[in-house]
């Protein structure tokens, strides 16, 4: 009997979908892409209406032989690889190369690999999409153009194995920008006022002056503060006003890809890579005890918070029958289309609310778990009814001064229950916020009350923060830049070229990234700026809607770009030469002066009688900035232990280098939990890309931590040590690994 023949992506997809549709089919994978741009050359024809030449991958003739072999003999072949452009780019490959040996070729797509989503998409097979191959293929020629011209002259005038990047490289712009911002920060000076007042029944609560004479109060230090507070324990105070009002707080949306990406770093501390891998396996399908082989997700690379009817209602049902009437709204939620979606797929759900995370707890790893129960959660909770709060604010007003006091009294959690909401402050201090603690039951407007206690409180404003992935992603998503399957790329891929470096989870600017960002800037200000780029990825989303020609996209892309291109090539060797600095020595070979260069490992210095004289040495502003003195002794030779800067971090090394080569880690002054012998020291992934803390007797103790250790002991249960810990609505705080007791800074630094 002929079957037909059943293409894929991924090998565990092809073995989760054989099981739902039997023995007259084959399901073959292509273990993803099987043409690229050849490496070697550009493969865009510029001057032919911008066609391009793709090859077969090295190492896929062997898939595509296997493929074809299959499609012979079958009685049609049903292309499903995945549902988005470049599934559909895939497909378009893959049915170039079996054109000619089966004719009835057709494109199913699956949004989720369940038996009934992969009926669904049996049910209705349709044509390759052609705008979006172009739509794709637009992308791939845009990012090979940029890479291939403006690449060579990023090398011309830096050094050989620099790259740019189309998007990438506004993503930089957009770290460094935020990094430059934070260099140039000058903080200010400036001070709060929060008074204790007690009530005529003894009952005490804190409030902040918010006005003085019905302006808001400028604090500039603390002689002003000093005659603010003379001046208010002057005063006689009342309760002004009471106001008391219901809030309700709606659940957030279910996931889109860029809002899991976030969540997942700022909940579980996953990468953006790293979760999009976690949520392609669930997604393709997992061994779930009797169910066997399912997906347990729909399709994870989405830009739409559309929920199909049938997963409302069916996750409506669970909430009645799980929680009670009073957690379900009357009617279901909708949620808003966000402008630049394209509403192809449903959000991120489960794709069964049988699955639930205690069902499927033990048949996966913790990082898949804990991703899948966040899915889930969040799935739930935006089917939940609102939480609702009693808020109250409390005025007090003696004389010119108001101060103002609130608090918040659950009344009913909703979806709370399921989903605790986690919201950043906007860059505000939590302390310069209303005071938000417990009023006291019985507070009366016109009730007199007296000042107990007075709290100034100094500050300094502080610049803006750093970005994180998580972050990242959200600017590049609020901006229009890149799509919900680039995200993930685009931050490893600055991360990989060493332009940015990723401490304590957030994004610092390399100074070579800072300076190649500032070159392409300079040079090429129309194309690697935001309103570029995200003009191009509204074009290319044109194409795929069929509304604008490939041809007419890559017209519009190419002509300013090749107007910048050309202009700066011109500039390059001037560039180059624009870019060293003098250094005020003298070469010691040949007594000509001595300039800085990039190279390969940073800047150095160089002769300027190159290629003559080659002499180069280290920069000693670079060569000792990173180098002090820890007043250990050196045990090999007894020299001093100075700390230096590596291509991995820091270290210890022997002041008499290179005569003693002597070198130790950096203890972080914390034995090692787990064997008691070594220290806990700072070292790098195995590719360097991330900072992790481990014992130093490596490999004889396997202790790691992505915490860093500080040392202190904890308070509240003795424990040797506490680790370091950042969050969007905290900032940065110290918790003990133990007991999970945070531990407030103030009480380490007194206790140090």
């Amino acid at each position: 009997m002929e079957k037909s023949l059943i293409i894929v992506e991924s090998p565990a997809k092809a073995k989760t979908i054989n099981k739902y549709l039997g023995k007259e089919y084959l399901v073959e994978a292509s273990v993803g892409h099987i043409k690229n741009l050849p490496k070697s050359k550009l493969s865009v024809d510029i001057d032919n209406d911008f066609s391009v030449v793709y090859e077969t991958i090295g190492g896929k003739e062997e898939v595509v032989t296997r493929i074809k072999d299959r499609a012979v003999n079958a009685k049609a072949v049903f292309i499903a690889t995945d549902p988005d452009r470049e599934g559909e780019a895939i497909a378009a490959h893959l049915a170039d190369e079996l054109k000619d040996v089966n004719k009835h070729i057709r494109r199913v797509l699956f949004h989720e690999i369940t038996e009934t989503g992969v009926k669904e998409g049996m049910a209705h097979p349709k044509k390759i999409d052609t705008h979006l191959v172009m739509s794709q293929q637009a992308r791939r020629a845009m990012d090979r153009i940029v890479g291939y011209k403006v690449t060579p002259f990023v090398w011309k005038t830096m050094y050989y194995g620099l790259s740019a990047g189309r998007v990438q490289s506004v993503a930089l712009r957009l770290i460094c920008e935020r990094e430059g911002s934070i260099r140039s920060f000058i903080p200010e000076e400036y001070w709060s006022l929060t008074a204790e007042f007690t009530t005529q029944s003894d009952d005490k609560f804190l409030a902040k002056l918010v006005k003085v004479a019905g302006e808001d109060p400028k604090i500039p230090d603390e002689t002003t503060s000093n005659g603010y507070m003379a001046d208010v324990r002057k005063q006689s105070y009342i309760i002004s006003n009471i106001v008391r009002k219901p809030v309700k707080q709606n659940a957030p949306p279910p996931f889109i890809t860029s809002t899991l990406q976030q969540e997942a770093a700022k909940r579980l501390r996953l990468s953006a890579k790293r979760t999009m891998m976690l949520a392609q396996k669930l997604y393709e399908g997992q061994e779930i005890g009797e169910e066997g082989l399912t997906g347990l997700i729909t399709y994870m690379r989405t830009d739409s918070t559309r929920l199909s009817e049938e997963a409302v209602a069916q996750i409506r049902t669970h909430i009645y029958n799980n929680y009670g009437k009073e957690y379900l709204p009357k009617e279901p939620r909708l949620f808003k289309k966000g402008k630049a979606s394209q509403d192809a797929h449903e959000a991120i759900r489960p794709t069964s609310v049988k699955l639930t995370p205690k069902v499927v707890k033990k048949y996966l790893d913790k990082d898949m778990y804990a991703l899948y129960e966040l899915i889930w959660n969040r799935f739930l909770a935006c089917q939940m009814a609102p939480a609702e709060f009693e808020q109250i604010t409390v005025e007090v007003t003696g004389g010119d001064y108001l101060f103002r006091a609130s608090d918040q009294l659950p009344k009913f959690r909703g979806f709370l229950q399921v989903y605790d909401d986690i919201t950043e402050e906007n860059g505000k201090e939590q302390e310069d916020l209303d005071p938000t603690s417990k009023l006291p039951e019985k507070i009366l407007k016109n009730q007199s009350v007296q000042i107990t206690e007075l709290l100034p409180k100094q500050h300094f404003t502080k610049p803006p923060g750093r970005y994180t992935e998580a972050s990242l992603v959200k600017e590049l998503e609020s901006l229009g830049i890149g799509r919900p399957s680039t995200y993930a790329m685009i931050v490893s891929t600055v991360i990989d070229r060493k332009y940015v470096e990723q401490t304590e989870r957030k994004l610092f600017a390399t100074e070579l990234g800072m300076q190649v960002n500032k070159l392409l800037v300079k040079h090429f200000p129309e194309i690697f700026n935001v309103k570029f780029t995200a003009k191009m990825e509204q074009e290319l989303d044109t194409i795929a809607s069929g509304k604008q020609e490939y041809l007419n996209v890559m017209k519009d892309f190419y002509g300013p770009f090749h107007h910048a291109v050309e202009k700066a090539s011109g500039l390059a060797s001037a560039i180059k030469k624009s870019m060293q600095e003098t250094t005020g020595e003298i070469c010691e070979l040949c007594g000509k002066p001595m300039v800085t260069k990039w190279g390969r490992n940073g800047r150095f210095m160089a002769c300027t009688g190159y290629p003559g004289c080659k002499n180069t040495k280290p920069l000693a502003d670079d060569a000792e900035k990173h180098q002090h003195v820890v007043g250990g002794k050196c045990d090999l030779c007894g020299g001093e232990m100075v700390v230096k800067g590596g291509r991995f971090g820091a270290f210890l090394g022997c002041s008499n280098y290179p005569s003693c080569r002597n070198t130790k880690p950096i203890s972080m002054g914390v034995k090692c939990p787990k064997c008691k012998e070594g220290d806990l020291i700072e070292r790098k992934t195995k590719k360097g890309k991330r900072t992790f803390y481990g014992c130093s007797k490596y490999p004889n103790c396997d202790f790691a931590s992505w915490d860093k250790p500080v040392a202190q002991s904890c308070p509240s249960c003795g424990n040797e040590y506490v680790v370091a810990k950042y969050s969007q609505a905290k900032g940065e705080y110290l918790i003990c690994p133990v007991c999970k007791q945070e531990v407030d800074k103030v009480e380490v630094a007194a206790s140090a």
